[in-house]
């Protein structure tokens, strides 16, 4: 079964269109990267396939693992397996971070048919997954990103994903404003939970996560579509020349 598929995805965000027709296909146990220079809607398509009330979907299909991913609420997308690894993680005060992942892990093992996890069990699982991403357990009575470092949020999404498991994970620009340390934090953590059952979609601007993860395939957003897809090579090569090429050739298409 189909991990993600995208058909003619059509989405705008304040009445003005940003995605205008895209594809793409995701196979389980594939890890894909999408670049492009800013504006292109990276970012508008990760919001989009969360669910994020403020994009309004035009046109186009978006089925995950043989549902209709678009008829799904946010919180159902999550129950479902589905990820999102946030740019700039938002702050939840007065919500510890325990508090959070224990009412996340019991609200997708309930929508499973799965008992509850208690108290104890969950922090069996907590320092296990702390392990992976070097995460101080202390961290997690604190409120959910409140007065956290760039790294420190992008560490705790990290364990998050970790605790979690989920089978399509999406990282936004996760890369975005990380030293070499936390950078191979991330890529460590991706590269462990990489697996048949799981698949991930990173977009980022630049190649220096890829140094890291090797993705199974490369695509290149540009005015709302994917317009060039190949393997690890075409993210060096964008890094090398830049977005100038795809440009010249979009307009001659045109």
């Amino acid at each position: 079964m189909t991990m993600l598929e995208v058909k003619d995805l059509h989405a705008s965000v304040a009445g003005t269109k940003i995605l205008k027709g895209l594809d793409l296909t995701i196979q389980p146990g594939e890890i894909h990267c999408i670049m492009g220079p800013n504006g292109s809607g990276k970012s508008t398509l990760s919001r989009v396939l969360a669910g994020h009330e403020d994009y309004e979907v035009n046109d186009g299909l978006v089925t995950y693992r043989g549902m209709s991913l678009l008829d799904m609420e946010a919180h159902e997308r999550a129950r479902e397996g589905y990820f999102l690894a946030f740019q700039y993680p938002v702050e939840i005060p007065g919500v510890s971070g325990m508090q959070f992942l224990r009412a996340s892990v019991n609200a997708i093992r309930k929508h499973h048919g799965l008992e509850e996890l208690d108290a104890m069990d969950l922090m069996g699982v907590f320092r296990e997954k702390a392990k992976l991403v070097d995460l101080d357990l202390n961290s997690l009575k604190r409120s959910v990103n409140e007065g956290f470092s760039g790294g420190e949020k992008k560490r705790n999404e990290m364990f998050q994903m970790a605790v979690l498991e989920p089978r399509m994970c999406v990282l936004d620009e996760i890369d975005s404003g990380l030293d070499i340390d936390a950078l191979k934090i991330v890529a460590n953590t991706v590269n462990t939970m990489r697996s048949p059952e799981r698949s991930t979609l990173i977009i980022t601007h630049y190649q220096r996560l890829l140094e890291y993860i090797v993705p199974d395939y490369v695509h290149v957003m540009f005015d709302g579509r994917i317009v060039k897809s190949g393997g690890k090579e075409l993210a060096h090569k964008l890094e090398a020349e830049g977005y100038g090429w795809i440009e010249q050739n979009e307009q001659m298409v045109v």
